[in-house]
């Protein structure tokens, strides 16, 4: 995404006389606003009943959330411009030489309030808040252990879901070339014994350690990523356990003139939340209490083909498994997950685009109930 310039300093100077602001000390800043707006209308049917109306897994592909209660098919019809997004940021020179970089980043996602009855009215919500200072990150960001470059291009908000890294979070970061250590903002999710609601425990005791390395060259990148992190739960009662968990995520991305193919692949203990929108918590409790890490994997691979300068299609295909020991989770957990999508995008222009995907997902439970979605979206975006 291209920014646009917003205003520099110096056409701030008169505008900022009179205030609390120290306008000297913003003359070697520079600031920019971009961002896109974004109407999506998405027509979903589902094999085994439907969402319920609110429910986020209508305005954006969640796989734990396809419906496999066994009841009639059903269809929905969702319209929203909740995706539409704002990206604040600044460049300062600094006397020393280095240069200091903040960003704050907004859209309408996932918020709980607002409805569909008069208004529409949604509220906005911190996405992404950092700021960079010689190689230094601090601030809430993109995971580490998630390569945001090989996201494939999608209507969805995020499409190959089930096989990829998404999380934000809050972190200090430090990056030198093609490496990058970082300590992230820690949280376990738990399944009880037996089975039963998932427990957010926000118990831990130290914050999880992610280590990437990406090697970049003309062709594209190739990228990979540990995740070691401490899985803890205390209910303040009988209950006080930790679990050491370690994951692995490799990912490519191949430029073959216009075209390119992405590909993440994910596997390890205890990562939980860290794939496909928490499909599978990162561990459960035994019998006597104790946390067990959850085993889990997945990954995804998408082609992009660019037909005209106009045109372009990316083909898509994702998967998740978990290993449930359904001694101790029970049988309502899912098993496994997978989707494929196919979409054609229009941009007359590079700051317009005009698109309509299909998607099929699949659902999968350790009790044998299963579930499909079928979705078909349109969406109009400009890019600021």
């Amino acid at each position: 995404m291209k920014p646009c310039t917003l205003f520099r300093t110096t056409l701030l100077m008169s505008a900022l006389a009179g205030t609390n602001v120290d306008a000297a000390g913003l003359q070697n800043t520079d600031f920019t606003f971009s961002g896109y707006i974004k109407l999506d209308a998405i027509a979903s049917q589902y094999s085994s009943g439907s969402l319920p109306s609110g429910n986020i897994g209508r305005d954006f592909y969640i796989p734990g959330l396809t419906p496999v209660s066994g009841e009639d098919e059903g269809t929905t019809f969702d319209m929203h411009a909740r995706q539409t997004r704002f990206k604040f940021s600044s460049n300062t020179s600094l006397a020393n030489g280095q240069s200091l970089k903040a960003t704050l980043e907004l859209d309408f996602m996932a918020t709980p309030n607002g409805d569909e009855r008069v208004s529409n009215s949604y509220s906005p919500r911190m996405r992404i808040a950092t700021i960079e200072y010689n190689g230094w990150l601090f601030g809430q960001t993109w995971s580490t252990f998630q390569d945001v470059s090989v996201l494939p291009e999608t209507l969805d908000f995020i499409g190959a879901t089930d096989g990829t890294t998404f999380v934000r979070q809050a972190m200090v970061r430090y990056s030198h070339k093609g490496f990058s250590v970082a300590l992230e903002n820690p949280e376990t999710t738990v399944t009880p014994f037996g089975g039963g609601a998932r427990i957010v425990t926000d118990d831990n005791a130290v914050p999880d350690l992610v280590l990437r390395y990406t090697h970049k060259q003309d062709w594209g990148h190739i990228s990979a990523a540990t995740l070691i992190r401490q899985l803890a739960y205390d209910d303040g009662n009988t209950i006080d356990s930790t679990e050491t968990a370690a994951a692995l995520s490799v990912s490519a991305k191949f430029i073959f003139g216009k075209d390119d193919l992405r590909m993440m692949f994910n596997t390890g203990s205890g990562m939980g939340r860290y794939l496909g929108i928490n499909a599978a918590n990162g561990a459960v409790l035994d019998s006597t209490g104790e946390l067990q890490s959850i085993d889990s994997s997945g990954g995804f691979i998408a082609y992009r083909h660019v037909w005209t300068p106009q045109w372009r299609s990316t083909l898509s295909y994702a998967w998740f498994d978990a290993d449930n020991d359904t001694t101790l989770t029970g049988v309502s957990v899912t098993q496994a997950t997978r989707s494929a999508r196919v979409n054609a995008i229009y941009s007359p222009s590079k700051e317009l685009s005009f698109g309509l995907e299909y998607s099929h997902a699949q659902r999968d439970m350790e009790n044998g109930l299963d579930g499909d979605m079928d979705r078909l979206q349109f969406s109009a975006k400009y890019t600021f």
